[in-house]
């Protein structure tokens, strides 16, 4: 493509909305441009990135022997409501109305138009199992849209979903999309890891998440600093490997704690260190009010609680809430003479305190001194905390270390939870109506580009890996009105298209310094530069990797870019 015709409308300015790089890069290289917050029009490099992303997926799902397909993006309430998803999906769900009042949620994600959709068109186990996937776009209406393309209202992802009749049937599924998912990021060139996650609002139970690993990443990995295991930091175990204290246990006191509202403040006043502390904080588990405890230093994981009562709903109770039930606010509650009724669950390490101290339900006062058994009962005590670093892994080798992510691909064991509630079944062999068994695997297309910049950029701009580049080569002539620079930067440009080399040739009357600048900030793997040289046919080739430069002879070009691209 010639650039002169070419829409790519580069800047050299920040723009000040972005906070991170690939929302920085992908504006100033011409790739994406906000038509909204959180919405975004992908330009014509920013395709063809997409592009050859999604070409990777297909290959890999396609041999796999999955089946693509389209669906509708506009999806009757009606089917969001038999699963109960209308109301558990939350705010995110986008809902309207058509024109006769009916309601619509603009698809989020696709389990129920799927699941209705295959039950009405497989009832044998003689078509099972089948794959089923599409890339197609999503909306969510986020609270608070941010990164670029890392967490927007509209995205592009593929979604695809498996059947089956047995659980020995997805199991092998799972697995082979989870290989067919490394395969694909390995192949895109990124630095991922595969960690144990939380089912959320899909439903369902064990999955995992692939992340690439960034900075900027929302999402918190813990790993092993000596095996494989790695897991989201929501669902990483606690190993319960406390120690009996031999203090002896002293005599309760109450003590006056004016001002002192956090753990900290209250810590430091007494003069003990912050693990010595006990938080109290008082959670609404599906309109049930519980006491939840733990260490000074550990902090409460609203996951594992949720997972623990199998709640659809978990929060934290409003201030108001506290000092209704418990006589004070945030800061001064705690579990000693707490409400008649009120369930106390507790962290595994609470068990092990001696003489702690927490808050006495009253403003301004905290007991010290206080021992789980003696003082105050827990009904039951359960692994509700995050774990930190140092911890040991759960797999028993080695101790936990922490690395951010971006959540790039996830991949789920629905089972039955669709299927039940949609009535989807099959008859097996015996001719018994039996309840479908379900996969769901996603990836993140646009959201993956945006990891791949993440990680592949320098200080001048974008680094494509080959892979994914949308050019092979940026051909650059320096003077378009030298007669002779001209005419070998075309020959140049007709030589490589007929090789099957993609080419964006910048044929532009623009500064050679401008269009130096543009092709660093692209990005594209290798330039060609027509100059100087040009009555002699040589020309200039550099690696934007490393920036490796070399002078060939214009016959020596097609060799040198095949051999860069091996």
């Amino acid at each position: 493509m010639r650039q002169s015709q070419a829409f790519i409308p580069t800047t050299k300015e920040v723009p000040a909305e972005a906070d991170i790089v690939s929302h920085q890069l992908l504006l100033r290289a011409g790739f994406i441009r906000q038509t909204a917050s959180g919405i975004y029009s992908f330009l014509p490099l920013g395709k063809k990135v997409l592009q050859h992303v999604e070409t990777v997926i297909r290959e890999e799902l396609d041999a796999l022997g999955a089946n693509e397909m389209l669906m509708p993006a506009l999806q009757p309430a009606e089917l969001w409501h038999q699963t109960g998803r209308w109301h558990a999906f939350g705010s995110e769900l986008m809902r309207l109305n058509d024109r006769h009042d009916r309601s619509f949620a603009l698809g989020a994600t696709h389990e129920e138009v799927i699941t209705s959709l295959i039950k009405d068109e497989l009832n044998s186990y003689k078509k099972l199992p089948i794959t089923m996937y599409q890339i197609q776009t999503k909306y969510r209406d986020e609270k608070r849209p941010r990164f670029g393309l890392l967490r927007g209202r509209e995205f592009i992802m593929k979604d695809a979903y498996s059947f089956h009749d047995s659980y020995e049937s997805l199991d092998e599924a799972y697995e082979l999309m989870y290989q067919a998912y490394s395969r694909i990021f390995s192949r895109l060139g990124l630095n991922f890891r595969a960690v144990i996650a939380d089912s959320g609002a899909m439903g369902g139970k064990d999955t995992h998440e692939f992340m690439a690993l960034s900075d900027v990443g929302e999402d918190v990995i813990a790993f092993s600093d000596t095996s494989s295991y790695a897991a989201n930091i929501e669902m990483a175990p606690t190993v319960d490997s406390y120690q009996e204290s031999e203090k002896k246990m002293l005599p309760l006191n109450k003590l006056a704690t004016p001002n002192q509202k956090t753990m900290q403040e209250v810590a430091d006043f007494i003069g003990h260190p912050l693990e010595q502390g006990l938080k109290t904080l008082l959670f609404k588990i599906d309109q049930s009010f519980v006491l939840v405890l733990t260490r000074g230093d550990h902090e409460v994981n609203d996951v594992k609680l949720k997972n623990l009562y199998q709640a659809s709903t978990v929060e934290l109770a409003s201030e108001a809430e506290a000092i209704e039930l418990l006589g004070a606010g945030f800061g001064s509650l705690g579990p000693i003479q707490s409400v008649k009724g009120i369930e106390i669950v507790a962290d595994y390490a609470v068990k092990y305190v001696r003489n702690t101290t927490c808050g006495a339900n009253e403003e301004g006062y905290h007991y010290v001194n206080v021992n789980p058994g003696r003082d105050f009962d827990v009904t039951q005590y359960a692994d509700i905390r995050f774990v930190t670093e140092g911890d040991p892994s759960p797999d028993g080798k080695g101790n936990l270390q922490f690395a951010r992510g971006i959540e790039i691909g996830q991949v789920f064991k629905l089972g039955t939870f669709y299927a039940e509630k949609l009535d989807a079944n099959f008859l097996n062999e015996q001719g018994k109506a039996m309840t479908l068994i379900m996969g769901c695997y996603g990836i993140g297309v646009s959201r993956t580009l945006a990891a791949i910049v993440e990680q592949y950029h320098d200080e001048k701009g974008i680094v494509w890996p080959k892979q994914v580049t949308p050019f092979q080569v940026h051909l650059l002539v320096m003077n378009s009105k030298k007669e002779e620079q001209n005419e070998l930067a075309d020959n140049l440009y007709q030589l490589l298209q007929s090789k099957g080399i993609t080419v964006l040739y910048d044929d532009r009357s623009e500064r050679a310094g401008v269009k130096f600048a543009d092709s660093d900030l692209i990005g594209i793997p290798v330039r060609i530069t027509v100059g100087k040289r040009a009555n002699d046919g040589y020309v200039e080739c550099k690696l934007r990797e490393n920036g490796e430069q070399s002078e060939l002879y214009h016959t020596e070009v097609i060799d040198y870019i095949h051999n860069a691209f091996e």
